[in-house]
């Protein structure tokens, strides 16, 4: 009799554990599936370059700039004296980068900014001038083309530096 009591005290237990995961499952709430769109465009990999840290070669070799004047008037040789005689006694070529100065040495080498737009050249002074006395300093025709923003026009307010060495 011990072993029918036995038993059927186990089957009690077995048949309310049973119960017990069923009401404890009927408890659970459905977790509902969703599914994530996959991305269709292509991932591109970041390429990270890395970059010299050039110096500034201008300066390196011709020496550094120093400011002379600001807001100077700027003109440029007429064709008529292409092929003349400089006060240093080089022939004049409007094509080269060349200047005319009141004061500098001849082989003086200046950086000339338009103001107006930014653009630089760098010339050599080897002439005496301009002789007109609101200008301080008169470039080759191709120097002052190529940083003049009207190429109508025939004076402009520059800035003037010069390398020292």
């Amino acid at each position: 009799m011990r072993k029918s009591i036995t038993v059927l005290f186990l089957f009690a237990i077995v048949a309310l554990v049973s119960s017990q995961s069923q009401i404890i499952s009927s408890q659970k709430t459905p977790v509902q599936k969703t599914s994530i769109p996959k991305d269709t465009l292509k991932k591109t990999k970041a390429i990270v370059l890395q970059q010299e840290i050039k110096k500034d070669t201008i300066a390196e070799k011709m020496g550094a700039l120093v400011p002379y004047k600001k807001d100077a008037h700027a003109s440029y040789y007429a064709d008529k004296f292409h092929g003349r005689k400089t006060a240093s006694g080089v022939p004049f070529d409007m094509n080269k980068y060349t200047a005319a100065h009141k004061k500098f040495p001849f082989g003086t080498k200046l950086r000339v900014t338009n103001q107006a737009n930014g653009e630089s050249v760098i010339v050599e002074v080897n002439d005496r001038g301009p002789f007109v006395r609101t200008r301080e300093i008169d470039l080759s025709k191709k120097a002052f083309m190529e940083i003049a923003k009207n190429k109508g026009a025939g004076v402009m307010m520059v800035t003037i530096e010069v390398f020292k060495n």
